[in-house]
């Protein structure tokens, strides 16, 4: 299947926007998705995944100005650092705000990941930032296929989107700090 139809898809959008949780591939694995700006989606996201309460996710974003969302200003120092990745990279940033407690779980701070697929940043554009873990329940490998994520989730989930098998690798993750320095989290 085209990433365009995938991406470009009037249910997933639906869904999505509605509240709904659904499994899609992202651009990295199969992610199983929901609005980053809604706590109850959220908690939903968490109790489906059986993810311990205290690991923060990653949320996709459409584009760096959406940052400003979660209380996150970028110093020059840090845009440059992201600018320089042309792989799938989710950047750690402060975020010190308790309004968003339900998604940075007492970490203060927030992963995000702006996707190079303009195709995905459309559907970002359309749905708002999505929290996007990867599909599987904790401490199981993540679903290269639809038929793995049914079976680790079955009907707990709105929607299922298949594009086939996805081999892919998990992002790489930094920690950016206000300097523009960085930590590699995972590589």
């Amino acid at each position: 299947m085209n990433k365009s139809d995938v991406w470009n898809n009037e249910k997933l959008i639906e869904v999505l926007k509605n509240g709904g949780v659904a499994v899609m591939p992202t651009d990295t694995l199969y992610g199983i998705v929901g609005q980053a700006e809604n706590k109850s989606v959220v908690e939903r996201i968490y109790k489906i995944r059986k993810r311990a309460p205290e690991k923060p996710c990653i949320i996709l974003i459409e584009k760096l100005s959406a940052l400003k969302k979660f209380s996150i200003a970028l110093t020059k120092a840090e845009e440059k650092t992201i600018k320089e990745y042309n792989e799938p990279t989710s950047f750690i940033f402060d975020c010190p705000s308790e309004k968003f407690a339900y998604l940075h779980r007492g970490t203060k701070t927030l992963a995000v990941r702006l996707p190079a697929s303009l195709e995905l940043r459309e559907l970002l554009m359309r749905t708002g930032p999505l929290i996007a873990p990867s599909a599987n329940p904790e401490g199981y490998p993540p679903a290269a296929n639809i038929e793995e994520a049914k079976n680790y989730f079955g009907d707990t989930v709105d929607l299922y989107i298949d594009d086939g098998v996805i081999a892919g690798k998990a992002s790489k993750v930094i920690r950016l700090h206000n300097d523009g320095s960085e930590s590699i989290i995972r590589g």
